[in-house]
């Protein structure tokens, strides 16, 4: 597979069998299910994404299967991929060219949250960085109805960030690197949100202005952080499961 695609291309499989890596490390698997996807790198109406039926711990660099919007594949693979995964994530791709990486859980704590009726709630530092920045999708079934697509689409609107009512969460980004940060802090943000319910005590609520203030911090913070936490992952994956460059 190395040999058969370009530089740019080889480099965009390995970050994103890195972010499936990591997303069995911290275990936002549902196991074969669930898809991340990211756009081929000079091919706007091409994205990559994981092959129908391996662990998120077995996705590597050279199993990740380039599909069309419509689901098929570019060239003669014989690896497939699940429909409910290019619905969701060609209306996305397809919609958004600002985006190409696409990030779909069904954790018990995202789900959990999607099903509650008040949604994200801003009680945690983690939850600050989306404070009205976070869209929400009702529930329609499994996603395996084309027309869907279109709702989903308008839903997300200008966001990044989009919470499926009693299916789970979805976030995206330009790059792997920023789409699994928004991931990694929605998924905690949901966990302290059940923590903090669960035993019907008071909740402290920061002021609206402080919120944004927050969010907007948030949103400037790569002019620092400058992708040393992705950086950081890497190595971690580089020493403990190196295959996923493969």
């Amino acid at each position: 597979m190395r040999s058969r695609v370009s530089a740019e291309e080889w480099a965009a499989r390995e970050d994103l069998a890195a972010c499936y890596r990591l997303a069995a490390h911290y275990r936002m698997t549902d196991m074969i299910y669930n898809h991340i996807s990211l756009r081929v790198p000079g091919h706007d109406d091409q994205f990559l994404i994981n092959h129908f039926g391996l662990l998120y711990e077995e996705v590597s660099a050279s199993n990740l299967v380039k599909v069309d919007f419509d689901g098929n594949p570019v060239e003669d693979d014989p690896l497939d991929v699940n429909p409910a995964g290019f619905v969701i994530h060609s209306a996305i791709h397809k919609a958004r060219h600002d985006l190409h990486c696409v990030f779909h859980t069904h954790t018990r704590a995202g789900v959990a949250v999607s099903a509650q009726e008040e949604g994200l709630l801003a009680i945690s530092q983690h939850s600050m960085r989306f404070y009205n920045r976070v869209s929400y999708h009702g529930y329609e079934g499994i996603a395996l109805d084309l027309d869907e697509r279109e709702r989903l689409v308008k839903n997300l609107g200008k966001n990044n960030v989009l919470i499926l009512r009693n299916h789970g969460l979805l976030t995206a980004g330009p790059t792997v690197r920023s789409a699994f940060e928004e991931m990694y802090y929605l998924e905690m943000a949901c966990q302290i949100q059940l923590d903090a319910t669960s035993r019907n005590a008071p909740l402290v609520h920061p002021p609206q202005e402080v919120c944004e203030h927050a969010a907007i911090q948030f949103a400037k913070s790569n002019e620092f952080i400058k992708d040393r936490d992705w950086h950081a992952l890497r190595r971690m994956l580089d020493r403990r499961e190196p295959s996923y460059r493969e």
